[in-house]
């Protein structure tokens, strides 16, 4: 049997190890070469590594949630003649049998999990089926899914191809009637999930943040009546290809503006040297919630773009990221952070910096009430910002001027659109 040995690869960026997310391969399939075999997570974003070569897999290293350290042995692949093709029937003699189990089914393409999760279900089951035995078909997400959902995927009737189980399968097993066979569900009213992937980076991420960075919050009340007139004559008008336009992008365009005042917010922190790296250049990341947690893709040079190039990026790069698709490229390199909760923003909140940022604008949702404008009480559309800034190198009045320049420009959205007049 001749062997190869397939190292953890150098993934870029001074990366010294990487997390196991989800195996697509395990102890006696066979592989082609160019297959996705694992999912792994390093410090800034999740990668899936093909196979080097075509063979029968002999053995793995590693669990999902283990790390391995790049260039030590992560999986080794007999590439005998014929061992890719004798379709792994057994298990190699010198394979322990207790060998890590995959996290997904072998043989998963590289775009085949989201095809999996993203497609509509050809039919819903309304019960559960009977526990089947052999391999489960289903995508790292919609195991994920099913694990946090406390669902047994070996009870349910997958309807996509080849019995895969679709995110659609999963919404039924979850509303299945009361009066459904549940027989061979657990009874347990507790489940554990351990921590790893994306989630695990996002809580060492804030962690490391609310521990480092002392946390200066400000919240400001806007009056966004006039930003909420043009938003809706904007889109009464806008490009036949374009989403409707909603206040983010505004925000952005008018904090690129603001920025040329304040650059001491538009800076990132090297720690290891001790130096403050400012930047001409507005690039915002735009914190996006998705099923696989939260992800800042970034929109870079934001300050060179027009309104609907703004709104336009950002759309697109959300939708990257819901769907997996974004890029490390994609994911990196902010130096400001604007997230917005929506319908769901509250009155206030605490937004937690984006290390190695300084600052990070948070929207609130924006609701009608009585306020006193003009020395008469009248309906006006009101919405908080909360900020939060690095205290060890923005000073409160320096933040607060920052915010006060920002509500100027939301408060009357036409100069959000005028050239700054440069001094002689």
């Amino acid at each position: 049997m001749s062997q190869y040995v397939f190292k953890m690869p150098d993934l870029g960026e001074g990366t010294v190890d990487a997390e196991i997310v989800a195996w697509h391969a395990k102890p006696g399939d066979a592989v082609t070469e160019d297959q996705i075999i694992v999912e792994v997570m390093t410090d800034k974003a999740a990668v899936e590594v093909p196979a080097p070569v075509s063979g029968r897999v002999v053995s793995i290293t590693g669990a999902p949630g283990d790390k391995v350290a790049v260039g030590s042995p992560l999986i080794v692949f007999d590439v005998s003649d014929g061992a890719a093709a004798d379709g792994g029937a057994g298990r190699p003699a010198n394979v322990a049998p207790d060998a890590p189990k995959p996290a997904t089914p072998s043989g998963a393409a590289k775009t085949g999990g989201v095809a999996a999760a993203s497609a509509p279900a050809a039919s819903m089951p309304a019960a559960a089926a009977a526990p089947r035995q052999g391999r489960v078909m289903a995508s790292p997400a919609n195991r994920r899914r099913a694990r946090e959902a406390g669902i047994d995927l070996s009870t349910v009737a997958g309807s996509g191809p080849g019995g895969r189980i679709l995110r659609g399968d999963l919404v039924a097993a979850q509303s299945r009637p009361a009066g459904a066979d549940v027989s061979a569900e657990t009874s347990a009213e507790t489940s554990e999930i351990k921590v790893i992937g994306l989630r695990r980076l996002i809580a060492e991420r804030m962690s490391e943040a609310k521990r480092n960075i002392p946390h200066f919050a400000y919240v400001e009340e806007v009056d966004v009546t006039e930003l909420e007139s043009l938003r809706l004559h904007l889109n009464l008008s806008r490009p036949a290809e374009a989403a409707s336009l909603s206040y983010l992008p505004l925000v952005v365009m008018a904090l690129t503006k603001v920025l040329e005042s304040f650059p001491q917010c538009n800076v990132l922190y090297d720690a290891e040297r001790g130096v403050l790296v400012r930047y001409r250049a507005v690039h915002v990341g735009i914190a996006t919630q998705t099923s696989d947690g939260l992800k800042v893709p970034v929109v870079r040079n934001a300050q060179s773009l027009a309104l609907w190039e703004v709104a336009a990026e950002i759309r697109r790069l959300a939708e990257r990221a819901r769907s997996n698709k974004a890029t490390r490229d994609e994911l990196v390199g902010s130096t400001i952070t604007v997230t917005s909760l929506g319908k769901l923003g509250g009155i206030a909140s605490t937004p937690i910096i984006n290390a190695p940022e300084v600052a990070i604008i948070g929207l609130n949702k924006a609701i009608e009430r009585p306020v006193v404008y003009h020395g008469a009480v009248a309906v006006r559309r009101i919405m908080n910002l909360s900020s939060s800034f690095d205290h060890r190198f923005v000073d409160g009045y320096d933040a607060a001027a920052m915010i006060q320049a920002l509500k100027e420009l939301l408060e009357h959205p036409a100069t959000i659109f005028i050239p700054k007049v440069k001094s002689k």
